[in-house]
């Protein structure tokens, strides 16, 4: 019996290991905690100007990316993610243009509406 749990876990990789560690998964957690708590603190503290604020929210919301992909799905620079790591930076390019636009377009028609006062 001794034998197939074994070989079952040299199948799978290091003896359950190859899913993150609860430590890992701890570390994450506060780690993303803390990414949320301090730009909700800052907006309701009115900390500094709005542009600033925005551009804490999005520093930080892409740091929140980064932990998300690292600690909970494993990411990392092997031969064997490489996919999934050019997937990733991929997909965090297309939001990160869809987020500037956006942020763009919105302060353009904030402008453009208010041209009359």
């Amino acid at each position: 019996m001794s034998n197939s749990t074994d070989q079952h876990s040299a199948q799978h990789g290091q003896g359950g290991q190859a899913h993150g560690s609860v430590k890992e998964y701890v570390r994450g957690l506060v780690f993303s905690i803390i990414l949320t708590i301090v730009p909700f603190a800052m907006v309701m503290a009115g900390v500094g100007s709005t542009q600033f604020i925005i551009g804490v929210i999005m520093v930080f919301a892409v740091a929140q990316i980064l932990v998300q992909l690292v600690f909970f799905l494993h990411m990392n620079t092997s031969s064997e993610q490489m996919w999934n790591t050019s997937s990733a930076v991929f997909v965090v390019v297309i939001v990160s243009i869809i987020l500037i636009g956006s942020l763009w377009i919105m302060d353009h028609l904030n402008h453009n509406m208010l041209m009359g006062h």
